[in-house]
């Protein structure tokens, strides 16, 4: 109970400290507030003295920002938000209304996730079903590309082919049903990859355990085994499919944006850019209260899946070693991906041809040209060491610290679900106020939000290992903690929580281009990759090859980062210790049996 209490308090003062640093934005980052609001309300008014004292006085602004943000959070209880400084209505309505559109869009997305996961894991099910799995290779290229599609690009395609050209579907607003389709169909093909792939990874394992020995002695249906085996693996999940679900809410910006969705991510973006403090907050709040709901729903999930058996100590490990499978798509993916590099820079990124304007690919130009008549393929060549060195180095230090991290689940559960809940716009903004603009700051912002689905897991993965049976019996023997940690949990955890970090190499990458598309990250005439798409995008529809050709290099990525991690297995070494005779003989080294006590 006293553990309990001290999680909640830990969670509220989280919850505190961010809503009360948005309280704080502008005055952190030494801006004017009223001169934020009055280029909002109307960019062509000239900011005067008395223009900016008349905002100011209608604000309270005068008051300080110390009293205001107490008179904020005094309105809470009552249900009161308060106003907005931009349109002056009452903001709980207009939040309320904007996670309900949000809510729905992502209810819609999960659907669409949990078909694209099931397509993704089809494979491996049949295998394991009919007890042929011994010969599986690690696949996963197609789905890799598809977890690396950006999500403003597939929305942009979808709403241009499907909604425009070929009119089957509403391409802009928010009216119905079916306006939820194309947007749903953007956020969730890429999250099913992901999802789908997490999964596939732990299948295998399931299928190895002894109840599907004794389920076919029963002569049950190998449809019944494979639904069992994801039964059993899903609770390994459920924190990461919590994750999606508010990352999705809060994050879904880009989509929002292109199709015109009045939802709580681009309701708190414009809110963000505006300086609107009121609405900002109250959509932060909101956030945090469904990441505290989805996280709270998630355990029960997990003990209602797993049964006595996680409190017992009676599961078996999902994560057995095995020998790393052969296969040459690394090698292809990584040639491929170096040879169009390589022979991108060797050509000039900068070189301006106005006459040859969106050219479609050529001999003289491989991937066609830009809207500035500059050679794409120069530009994906030039622009792929700021992207994948960036990418490499989020991901890396998003591991580091999302493992250590995660191996700490009473400290780091809080933190991940209040982490989860601000959207990648929102950090860059609070990053940008703490630290001031500059190249680095897509990329801290990116960071310091990338740990909290790879700590989530590593402690689900965690929590899970020490509740099986071979961990209760090695310290029955006298083990002590650090023996378990690095001979037992992490040999477990770290291959496939490595495995989630590649693939979500090409994500970070996606990140930064979220961030650019939004004009966030970095600004022309940068060649990255993310600022690639998001300046042909308008031309997508004109010229296809525009955004084929980076959006190609971000799928090749993704690609090779799963095709290697797919040939990772983790074989810890076993120390070869003499034979005795005698009946005291004990399976620990003699300092490590005495540390154990």
């Amino acid at each position: 109970m006293r553990r309990r209490a001290a999680t909640l308090l830990w969670r509220v003062l989280l919850a505190a400290a961010l809503v009360c640093g948005i309280g704080l934005l502008p005055w952190l980052s030494r801006t004017d507030p009223a001169l934020t609001v009055l280029k909002a309300r109307s960019a062509e008014r000239e900011p005067t003295p008395r223009v900016l004292a008349d905002i100011r006085a209608q604000l309270d602004l005068e008051e300080g920002p110390l009293r205001l943000l107490g008179q904020w959070l005094g309105g809470l209880p009552r249900g009161d938000a308060g106003r907005s400084w931009l349109t002056g209505t009452q903001v709980t309505p207009t939040v309320v209304q904007a996670l309900g559109v949000s809510l729905l869009l992502v209810t819609v997305a999960f659907v669409v996730a949990a078909a694209t996961a099931a397509l993704v894991c089809a494979r491996t099910l049949w295998l394991g079903a009919h007890r042929r799995l011994d010969g599986r290779r690690a696949g996963g290229g197609a789905s890799a590309m598809i977890a690396a599609l950006p999500e403003f690009l597939t929305a942009s395609v979808l709403a241009t082919v499907v909604g425009v050209q070929l009119g089957w579907l509403p391409a802009l607003g928010w009216y119905g049903p079916q306006w939820t389709v194309l947007p749903a169909l953007a956020l969730g093909l890429p999250a099913g990859a992901v999802l789908g792939r997490l999964l596939d990874d732990l299948l295998p394992g399931a299928f190895a355990e002894p109840w599907v020995l004794a389920a076919e002695a029963r002569g049950l249906p190998g449809r019944t085994l494979a639904a069992k085996a994801v039964r059993r693996c899903v609770p390994a999940l459920l924190p990461n499919l919590g994750l999606f679900v508010v990352g999705l809410t809060g994050g879904s910006v880009a989509v929002e944006q292109i199709y015109d969705i009045p939802g709580l991510g681009r309701t708190s973006l414009q809110a963000a850019l505006a300086q609107d403090l009121p609405v900002l907050q109250a959509g932060t709040l909101a956030l945090l209260l469904l990441a505290a709901a989805v996280t709270g729903l998630a355990a029960l999930a997990v003990r209602r899946l797993t049964g006595p058996a996680l409190r017992d100590g009676a599961l078996d490990s999902l994560h057995r070693p095995r020998r790393p499978t052969r296969s040459a798509l690394p090698l292809v993916h990584g040639g491929l991906l170096t040879a169009v590099i390589a022979l991108g820079l060797l050509r000039d990124p900068l070189a301006l041809d106005t006459g040859a304007r969106l050219q479609p690919p050529s001999r003289s130009h491989p991937f066609g040209t830009d809207v500035l008549g500059r050679d794409l393929h120069a530009r994906v060549g030039h622009g792929a060491f700021d992207t994948l060195l960036t990418a490499f180095a989020i991901s890396a230090t998003a591991l580091v610290v999302g493992v250590l991290l995660g191996l700490l689940p009473r400290l780091s559960g809080p933190l991940v679900d209040t982490v989860n809940a601000v959207p990648p716009v929102l950090a860059a903004l609070l990053v940008t106020a703490v630290a001031g603009s500059g190249a680095a700051t897509p990329a801290i912002a990116v960071t310091t939000v990338s740990w909290a689905a790879l700590a989530a897991h590593t402690s689900s993965l965690l929590r899970q290992e020490h509740a099986t049976s071979h961990l209760t019996a090695t310290r029955a023997l006298g083990a002590n903690r650090w023996y378990l940690l690095r001979h037992e949990l992490l040999p477990a955890i770290l291959p496939s929580v490595t495995k989630h970090a590649l693939l979500r190499l090409p994500g970070a990458a996606l990140a930064l281009a979220s961030l650019g598309f939004l004009g966030l990250g970095a600004q022309p005439p940068a060649p990255e990759w993310g600022l690639l798409l998001a300046e042909n995008q308008p031309y997508a529809e004109r010229a296809p090859w525009a955004v084929l050709a980076p959006a190609a290099a971000l799928a090749l990525l993704g690609a090779l980062a799963v095709s290697t991690a797919g040939g990772m297995r983790w074989q810890p070494r076993r120390r070869v210790r003499p034979r005795t005779t005698t009946r005291t003989e004990h399976p620990l080294p003699a300092e490590e049996l005495a540390e154990a006590g």
